[in-house]
Formats: C-alpha cells, structure tokens, sequence
C-alpha cells in the first residue's frame, strides 16, 4: 500500500508538472512565479532555522552554564569547554548518518555544485544544514549561520528547478535566488541578499533578464522574515559623522590593513585545516578537539564563542578596553579555523563581520589617540571594518558595502566604508588570489572563475569518458603484426608492454608509416625497437580541462590512462574526439 500511494504520489507531482509547462503565460513570468515560491520558502527555513539554532543555544550552551555553575566564576569556567564539546560529540551520530556532508566549511562545495555540477541538490541538506550548525554554534564554537543559510536556501532553490525540470542555466539562476532570499531574511538585508547572490553564488556573471528573479525572491523573503522578527536593523549604530576630507586617508590605510588581515585570516583558516587533515585522530574525534581548544580560549576570551554579534555590538557602542580588542582580532581567527577546520559545522560571514568589527575598533583606537581632532570615534572605524573585512575576505566589495548599509540603516558611514571596502578587497586579491570560499577548489585544480566552457569541462572525468576495451602489445611483436592489428581494430594508438606487463612506451600510426612499404623492415623491427618513450599519461580523476591540454601538447588522439598508484600501469585508453562529444553534449544539455 506504502509504494502504490508513493507512486501515486509522484504521478500527481508529474501531472502538476505537465500542466504549469504547458500553461503558455511566457518564460519571464514562469520565473518570477517560482522566484516567488523560492523566497517564500527561503523566509519559512530561515525562521526555522533560528528557532532550531536558539533551542540548541538555550539547551546546551545556556543549560550547561547554568548546571555546571560557569557563570559563578572562579574554578567553575574550567567546565566551560564541556559546553562545545558537547555539541561536537551531538555531531558524530548525524556526520555518520551522512558522511561528507556535515563537517567543516561545506561553502566551497556549494559553489561547486551551483557553478560546475549541474545544480543538483540534494533535499537533505535542509535537514543536515540546519541541525549541523546548529549544534556546533548553538554549543558555543565560533561559527557562523550564513553559509549554512546560503546552503539551505539554495537547495530550495534547487529542488524547484528540478521539480519543473529546469535547464542547467535556470537552475543555477533558481539557487541564486534561494541563496538570496535566505541571506537577506537572516540579515532583514534585501539588498545585500541580491548582491550576494551575483557576487558569490554567480561569481558575477548574471544576465539582466536574471536580475528580477533574485530581487523578487530577496525580497519575499526579507518581508517573511520581518513578519517574525520585526524591521529593527541587526545593529543598532552610533551617530557618525566623517570630520573632513583629511580623514578619508585614514581609511585608505586602514583598507590597506584590512586586506592584509584579510590574506592572513584565509591562509591560518585552511593552514589549521590542513593541520586537522593530516592529524592522526579519528575523524569523528577531530570536531571535539577542535571544540576543547576554542572552550580553553574561551575560559580567557569568552567573547571569541559562537556567532559573537552580542560582541559586535558592544564594540560598535565602544564598550570593549583597546588592548582586549586587539586580541579578540586574532584569537577570533584561531576559534573560527579551528572550529571549522576540526570538522565543526557552520559559515565564515559572522566570524568576518566579527573579525573586521575588532579590528576596525584596533585602529581607531589608534588613529583616534594621535589625531584626535581629525579622526571620528573608534566606534566609527568599527563599524567600517564589519562590512570591508567581509569583502576583502570574500573578494565581494558590493555584498560587504551592502549589507552593511542594511545591517546598520546609516547611510552616513558609506563613503568611508566604498574606500575600505574596495581598497581592502585589491589588496587581498593581489596578495592572494582566492577568497576564503574558493581556496579549497583551487587545491583540486578547479577553477570557477574560469567561464563556462572550463566549467563545464571540469565536471567530466577522465574515468567516465575511459575505454577499458584496449589492446596492449607487446615489445616484441613485429611492425607486420602491428600493421595487421592496426588495420583490423581501426585504432591507431597501442600502448606497448614490456615482460613486466608495465609500459614502456607507446606506439602510433606515424611511427609505423616508414616501414608500411619496407617488408624486410616490417618483418625485422619490433613495436618496443619504434615506441616512443616518453609518454603523456592522464589518471581517471582529472577532469576534460586537463585531458584536453594534455591533448594538444603534442596534437595527438589518443592518451593512456594509467594508474593512481602506478604510471606504468595502464588501465584504459581515451580518445579525443570522445572528449569533444562529451563536452558538445554538456553544453546542450546546459542550454536546454
């Protein structure tokens, strides 16, 4: 009964489906009405994702305070590292329900997904997402919910399109849209939400036909959110005024800084993450390390736990002692990588917005000492900092300067903040040319700033497009017996094996043509005697963008695929023109 009322189900889904594509209302207003559902949608998870998030703080980190007396003082804040602990040992049974997909920083692979894999994803990750996050923040390790949001957002976005069997490039628009809506309801940020979506989702190419689909659902979904939550800004800001034009250099130094505490915050972020790789521990062990480490610092540096906007705001209102602060800047960036690089689960936006709040107050503590009648509050240089240490760390100006903007309702602070943000974000891309989000892809050879012809490239592997069905010759075979082999397999390219059963070269049609009118040659010489040596070689692994430049290095047509482990060993053969159908297929696929 279960599976006739299932299939019955998905039988009602299909005819639903059939009628909205064949209702003619035009391709524009069939987006606008799915962007609509996306963001009503992505305001409804972000609502539950809070309420999800807040029950884990109350219960874990706000319970375990009160029961094992922390806030008391004294001796009783060595209990404090309980407190994440416990949230990390919560994550094992759900990290082992889903291997792969709840630990760490999974950002990277979103914008792997979206931008190189077709946009698929999977419904589960609502559920992994929501509950990762928040166990390892609501418990108190430093993390932020955005990322994860982005996420949970996104997959709405995705499981529309696939329910309307949405083309490759409608689907990666519907995720941006998802993306958007979630991080403009967590920030009541509309504008900042749209600008996230084409900066990072999009990575900055979009079409203006595109533009209304991420509005609409930004948009719905910030009024969703502001139906539960209000339309407060999400920090309430000092009055700021810029002194004078003298004090706009100020903030040209302080961008320069901020790139630079923008490179050194992504190379500790994923050096510690590493670290955590290669250390021997059991995998599932790793988070609750990484969570003991941060609940020590937090013993000293309680502020460095969890999202930390209660801080923020005590910053922003001036209220944290200058040499604190500058140690909240670092120590922020040791908690947060080692809480995502251990394996917790969570986002970077908050631990960034924190990051840039204390070092913004850092320097205008400073600048505000020696040139008191030039320079505004440390308060004002604070705020700055939030929204250009984002973008410098994420390579996003326009999402850092917006959200900003939105998060604060000062209008009067954007000046200062385009000459911090900007300068900071050409600063960190000169001195590191990957975001905090893309550095992990680059590691894998995957490039996504790359267009979408390597894009698409890079989603095929070597392994799919392989021919296992293969001749091998031996060294000794004669070049009469080769050409007859030739001839009755039509395939020009034979890799030649020694007595070892290993490669020793690899023989062609070219190599052979000498001696095709040669008989007393060709009944003389051996395939090993012509071989060629030195051999071009690719492993399943690599993607299309690599087989095709190993191609052309010698314009040649077919390459042997060898082991992982072992060079000499070939497993398969893989032609050229089979990539070149491959990848003529993708890109059909993509604009259907």
């Amino acid at each position: 009964m279960l599976v006739k009322d299932t299939n019955g189900t998905g039988r009602q889904l299909s005819k639903l489906r059939q009628y909205l594509s064949a209702i003619n209302i035009g391709d524009q207003p069939l987006i606008i009405i799915m962007a609509f559902i996306i963001g009503l949608l992505a305001g409804a998870v972000n609502v539950l994702f809070r309420t999800v998030m807040n029950f884990s703080h109350e219960i874990i980190f706000e319970g375990g305070t009160s029961l094992l007396h922390i806030g008391a003082g004294g001796y009783y804040k060595v209990f404090l590292p309980l407190l994440p602990m416990a949230g990390a040992f919560l994550l094992i049974p759900l990290s082992l329900l889903f291997p792969g997909e709840v630990n760490g920083y999974g950002f990277s692979k979103f914008l792997e997904i979206v931008n190189i894999r077709g946009g698929v994803i999977k419904a589960r990750n609502i559920f992994i997402k929501t509950l990762g996050p928040a166990l390892t923040i609501g418990a108190g390790g430093s993390a932020g919910v955005e990322g994860p949001i982005a996420f949970i957002g996104g997959t709405v976005g995705s499981l529309i399109g696939q329910f309307m069997d949405a083309s490759e490039n409608r689907m990666k628009l519907l995720i941006a849209s998802g993306a958007a809506g979630a991080i403009a309801a967590t920030f009541n940020a509309p504008i900042a939400g749209i600008m996230f979506a084409i900066e990072i989702v999009l990575l900055g190419n979009y079409e203006l036909s595109s533009f209304s689909a991420i509005v609409v659902s930004s948009g719905i979904a910030t009024v969703v959110s502001r139906g539960f939550y209000g339309e407060s800004p999400a920090f309430s800001v000092p009055q700021y005024n810029l002194r004078s034009p003298l004090e706009i250099p100020f903030y040209i130094v302080f961008g320069v800084l901020i790139g630079i505490l923008a490179v050194f915050y992504i190379r500790i972020f994923h050096r510690i993450k590493d670290e955590f790789d290669a250390f021997r521990l059991h995998p599932q062990l790793k988070p609750v390390l990484g969570a003991f480490i941060v609940g020590a610092i937090g013993i000293f540096l309680p502020q460095i736990m969890g999202n930390g906007y209660n801080f923020i705001e005590e910053a922003l209102a001036g209220r944290i002692i200058f040499p604190i602060i500058i140690l909240l800047v670092f120590f922020k960036v040791i908690a947060t990588s080692v809480t995502l690089g251990s394996g917790g689960a969570g986002g970077v936006f908050a631990p960034a917005l924190f990051i840039g709040a204390m070092a913004g107050g850092s320097f205008g503590h400073l600048v505000h000492y020696l040139f008191p009648s030039q320079t505004a509050s440390p308060e004002a240089y604070a705020t700055v900092g939030i929204g250009a240490f984002l973008a410098a760390a994420t390579h996003a100006p326009l999402t850092g300067i917006f959200l900003l903007f939105e998060m604060t309702g000062n209008y009067k602070i954007i000046i200062p903040l385009m000459f911090s943000a900007i300068i900071g974000t050409l600063v960190a891309r000169k001195l590191y040319p990957d975001s905090i989000d893309t550095v992990d892809l680059t590691k894998r050879g995957i490039s996504i700033h790359s267009g979408r012809e390597v894009s698409i490239m890079s989603r095929i592997s070597v392994g799919e497009l392989m021919d296992r069905n293969f001749t091998a010759v031996p060294e000794d075979m004669l070049l009469k017996d080769l050409i007859d082999l030739m001839i009755r397999k039509d395939r020009f390219y034979f890799p030649v094996i020694g007595e070892s059963g290993e490669m020793i070269g690899i023989v062609s049609v070219q190599d052979v043509r000498p001696a095709l009118f040669e008989e007393e040659v060709k009944n003389v010489v051996t395939a090993g005697e012509v071989a060629t040596e030195k051999v071009i070689v690719l492993r399943q692994h690599q993607d299309l963008n690599a087989a095709m430049n190993a191609f052309s290095r010698k314009d040649i047509e077919e390459i042997p695929v060898v082991s992982e482990n072992d060079p000499r060993k070939v497993i398969a053969m893989i032609r050229r023109k089979d990539l070149i159908d491959a990848y003529n297929r993708e890109v059909l696929k993509s604009g259907e």
